[in-house]
């Protein structure tokens, strides 16, 4: 199984922009995905994280009401929708899946991941 972000980029604040990760060798459709991110100089930390019906979302609180995760298990593919972006949300954004079903905050519990996006919010 491989994963692919794209669609980083740089935006100033107070931005949009949506994040896609395509995933390939074997169909995720029934597996949980996420996004983390790492910020220069720090640990990776999680985003947002959802089951493959989406009735399972969970949103780290850092960027609850302003990110967005989706996801098109057709073209399995899964989404990060960032608005209202801050200086602050400048990071490396990986998409990850896990072999289960449910969802997890915890990056120890994801088995795939993908090379990451590099998101760059100017003030």
């Amino acid at each position: 199984v491989y994963v692919v972000e794209s669609g980083g980029g740089l935006v100033q604040a107070g931005g949009s922009l949506r994040l896609s990760c395509a995933a390939s060798g074997n169909t995720l459709a029934k597996n949980a995905m996420g996004w983390f991110r790492q910020a220069p100089g720090k640990g990776r930390e999680f985003v947002a994280t959802m089951n493959w019906s989406g009735s399972r979302i969970e949103y780290a609180d850092s960027v609850k009401g302003r990110f967005t995760i989706s996801r098109d298990n057709g073209r399995n593919t899964l989404y990060l929708q960032m608005s209202s972006l801050k200086p602050e949300d400048t990071a490396v954004y990986y998409c990850t899946a896990k072999i289960g079903m449910v969802p997890s905050s915890d990056e120890l519990d994801y088995e795939y991941w993908g090379q990451g996006t590099q998101v760059t919010v100017s003030s």
